[in-house]
């Protein structure tokens, strides 16, 4: 006969919060359960790295949870009774160990949070769901803090932020260290030639058993692996080495070069953090107070524009983001502004472009799971934007590729920030370019097979005529909002054959794309 449980608490695969006050439970009869499945492997096509990492620091935390003294039940993808679907396996679980009480803590995905609300509905038990403890805010705090606001401003959330938890603050508590608020101004400069940058932190295993288990399960992924060299941090420990790493290696050039680009290097200043953050391995307070910390203690050698750019991803950017998904969705999915349906060229899957920038970016995220924000902004997103992809294609490919995309944060960040497609309420223009900004941001241009400074002919740059046929096309939603007026000028003040030459040329990319 099997034991039996008075609770049964369900941990979700990005839940591995080490802190939540769950765990100073230590009572006998709960029990922990943890799965792999394929109902959370399956609804996109993830990166294969992003799949093996999940899983990885899923079983790092089971052990942990274990030797901390906790009952835990752990489904491999190739566990028997595994049924692949939390509904299924939890309802499973009730009647084989006669459970009373059936726990999860908030899901960051709507679909996830709708399946648990309904499965809590069907169970003849106490049911409760807590909080995950990980982030500065509530689900509707965003919602709230805009209410009967059309369009939501980072800024004034951001310094509002900044004030609630005392981060960069004069002893008042209401005015900015140094007066000033923002430095993003100051951290867009490009990576210089000779600039050194720091070798990043891996964490070296072999995963070529786990592997090996999800191609045997069927599981289809994308990107690439080598099962020998797996670098991600997967437990907590990993994690808070990488944190250390970043605040005395990266840190004092972050800010600076937070939007460069570079045929060079992959990770550049950036602290490849957002997996262990996502997955909840790290907190978001303990990371911005790290790095305040140190900081603090070396102003000397780092610029407070270095630190502000970083503080405002996390309490800001991040934060903000998540407010807004639970604001919005379910709708929000749905939403396309500029009612775009191109397909998703064929090389976003496999990086064969001659475009030296997307052949840098999309590259770069099969190899490594990873983009850094400029890269999803304003190669990968501003491309896609300027083709018209319907973002419904390109929200599975953002999904999918990256090691931190989770709907929460890829959603609002792939239909607000990157296409417009949700018409003005994260941003109040749409962030396209032509190549003047991939030249000016990167070294990519240098070695391009197109001509960065032409707009027509067989060699000039696809970004360039798409541009202006982005804006000729929507001019009906775009032409009065005062932010780009000054391009709408410039292309009106074009004669009308060289209106039509560019037109041309961007029809011929839009119908050849896989050939560029």
């Amino acid at each position: 006969m099997s034991k039996s449980y008075r609770t049964l608490r369900l941990v979700l695969g990005d839940q591995l919060n080490h802190k939540h006050s769950w765990y100073e439970d230590k009572e006998a009869d709960t029990l922990y359960f943890l799965a792999e499945m394929k109902n959370e492997t399956g609804y996109v096509r993830h990166h294969v790295q992003k799949v093996v990492g999940f899983f990885l620091a899923m079983r790092h935390f089971a052990d942990y949870l274990r030797q901390d003294g906790h009952e835990v039940l752990y489904y491999t993808l190739d566990e028997e009774r595994n049924q692949h679907s939390v509904t299924a396996n939890i309802k499973a679980l009730i009647e084989k160990y006669s459970i009373q009480r059936f726990e999860y803590q908030l899901p960051d995905e709507y679909r996830l949070d709708h399946e648990l609300k309904s499965l809590c509905g069907q169970l003849d038990i106490e049911t409760e769901a807590v909080d995950t403890e990980h982030f500065l805010t509530a689900r509707d705090d965003v919602e709230s803090f805009f209410a009967g606001k059309k369009t939501y401003l980072l800024e004034t959330f951001y310094r509002d932020m900044r004030k609630r938890h005392n981060i960069l603050m004069e002893e008042d508590g209401k005015t900015p260290l140094t007066g000033q608020w923002n430095y993003d101004q100051d951290n867009r400069k490009k990576l210089p030639k000779k600039q050194d940058i720091p070798k990043p932190l891996h964490f070296k295993r072999d995963v070529t058993e786990i592997v090996e288990l999800i191609k045997a399960a069927g599981v289809e992924t994308i990107g690439r692996i080598d099962p020998e060299y797996y670098y991600w941090p997967v437990t907590r420990e990993e994690s808070l080495d990488l944190l250390e790493h970043f605040t005395k290696i990266r840190l004092h050039l972050f800010g600076t070069y937070q939007d460069a680009m570079t045929d060079r290097d992959y990770l550049l200043f950036h602290s490849k953090l957002s997996f262990a953050m996502n997955a909840k391995l790290l907190s978001p307070l303990e990371v911005v107070e790290a790095c305040v910390d140190y900081w603090e203690g070396h102003q000397e050698q780092i610029d407070i524009s270095q630190i502000e750019g970083f503080v405002r991803q996390i309490i800001g950017w991040r934060e903000f983001m998540r407010g807004i998904y639970w604001a919005k969705m379910p709708e929000y999915a749905k939403l396309n502004y500029f009612e775009h349906k191109a397909p998703l060229p064929d090389w976003y899957w496999t990086g064969d472009t001659k475009m030296k920038c997307l052949h840098t970016a999309v590259n770069q995220s099969l190899d490594h799971a990873y983009a850094h924000h400029i890269q999803r902004l304003m190669v990968t997103g501003n491309f896609a934007l300027l083709l018209g992809v319907d973002p419904d294609e390109l929200d599975q490919w953002y999904l999918g590729i990256y090691m931190d995309a989770i709907e929460w944060v890829e959603i609002t960040n792939t239909r607000g920030m990157s296409q417009f497609a949700d018409g003005g309420i994260v941003g109040t223009k749409p962030y396209v370019s032509s190549a003047n900004y991939m030249h000016k941001m990167s070294d990519h241009c240098t070695n391009c097979a197109y001509d960065r400074k032409k707009k027509v002919g067989k060699d000039a740059c696809p970004f360039n005529s798409l541009y202006w046929d982005f804006y000729d096309r929507h001019n009906d939603k775009l032409g009065n909002n005062p932010r780009i007026g000054m391009m709408y000028r410039i292309w009106n003040k074009m004669d009308s054959e060289q209106q039509e030459a560019i037109l041309k040329r961007a029809e011929y990319i839009k119908v050849h794309i896989n050939d560029f």
